[in-house]
């Protein structure tokens, strides 16, 4: 096996190479929630077959349910030696709003930033620049005589709408999916200079609301204080989901969430992280959950319900005195421990069901 300073330094020859090659991929508008980016997302998973081609892997576009997968094998050097398989995602998150974006998100660039040359983009932070890390890497090592050992490389389409299609792929695939060790490149450096090991990760459970009220948008002039209004009624399910303190208050949500052992929360309180410093970089100041939580509970330990959209009624510039017909919020629940996630989505239907009023209904709950 070539020795790691070789590595390194065919990595650092690498580089600008690297970055065009990944500004290539950022290119590509990957949006995997949306239907009409359907076609970009089979593109990406085609130029990463394309890219993994080129270095040697035995590479092809998987078809599933969904968006496709991309999966590649490589032999390494040393017979009988480890296993690993490498896992990302190529898809992202939607760009919108667009108008808050000082550039084209799917343009990507390299900006001057207070710590040096920052590459920015859609995707070049989730999942796309942490996923080529593994590509470039493996380059560098089959430039420099070998891989060290059998790498499987295994990339989805689905990961920022909960990998929908993965589970059935994995069961179907699993024998040729089997390695000593999977490595996950979805995480962070806990800061510029300093690489971290993330030894846990929080699920996703998805779900979507819509309440309808009347048949169609009504004048408040007319029909204010006699019509049911479907923006207060989401309004009140939303509030309700917690409590004073920042506790979920779905039935059962709790059920299977350990407390941390002590021994691990006394290494966490040995990390030198200051809460202050985490939030004001965002510009907040105090934690919002859970109450009598370090930060660090919330974030690696403690699950959430989180409302990441919603809509209802005119949005417009100035105003417009409607009662709108429906509202509709989306919601994400992130799972730790032994949360079942269908017990959990299926209390919060139970949740906003309860508090439909007469002349309301939800026709979507179950969409995910």
């Amino acid at each position: 096996m070539p020795p790691i300073d070789d590595i390194l330094s065919r990595l650092d020859a690498n580089a600008d190479a690297a970055v065009e090659r990944l500004f290539g991929l950022i290119a590509i508008p990957s949006v995997s929630t949306d239907p009409g980016y359907a076609g970009d997302c089979a593109k990406a998973a085609q130029w990463l077959v394309d890219e993994l081609k080129t270095i040697g892997f035995d590479a092809s576009v998987r078809p599933t349910a969904g968006h496709p997968m991309v999966v590649a094998h490589a032999k390494g050097k040393a017979p009988g030696g480890a296993h690993i398989l490498f896992y990302g995602h190529y898809d992202v998150q939607p760009a919108d709003p667009i108008e808050l974006w000082e550039a084209a998100p799917f343009t990507p660039r390299l900006v001057d930033g207070p710590n040096g040359k920052r590459i920015c983009g859609r995707g070049s932070a989730d999942d796309k620049g942490q996923l080529m890390t593994f590509v470039e890497a493996c380059r560098a090592y089959v430039e420099s005589g070998g891989l060290p050992c059998d790498v499987t490389i295994l990339f989805e389409g689905e990961e920022e709408t909960g990998s929908p299609s993965l589970p059935a792929f994995l069961a179907a695939n699993k024998a040729e999916l089997t390695a000593d060790l999977a490595l996950v490149c979805d995480t962070n450096m806990w800061d510029r200079e300093t690489p971290m090991i993330t030894a846990m990760l929080r699920g996703l459970a998805l779900e979507e609301v819509v309440i309808k009220g009347a048949a169609l948008d009504l004048h408040s002039g007319l029909f204010g204080g006699a019509a049911v209004n479907p923006i207060h009624v989401l309004a009140r399910i939303v509030a309700d989901l917690h409590d004073q303190s920042g506790r979920v208050t779905l039935p059962g949500f709790y059920d299977g969430v350990a407390e941390l052992p002590e021994d691990i929360a006394e290494q966490w309180r040995a990390i030198p992280f200051k809460e202050a410093d985490f939030l004001g970089a965002v510009g907040l100041s105090r934690p919002a959950a859970e109450a009598g939580r370090s930060v660090l509970e919330m974030i690696w330990s403690r699950p959430t319900c989180d409302v990441n959209g919603i809509t209802g009624g005119y949005q417009g510039a100035g105003s417009k005195t409607v009662l709108p017909a429906q509202a509709s919020a989306k919601c994400s629940f992130r799972l730790v421990g032994k949360q079942d996630p269908e017990a959990v989505l299926a209390s919060f239907r139970d949740h906003v069901r309860a508090r439909l009023p007469v002349d309301c209904q939800c026709v979507g709950l179950g969409v995910q």
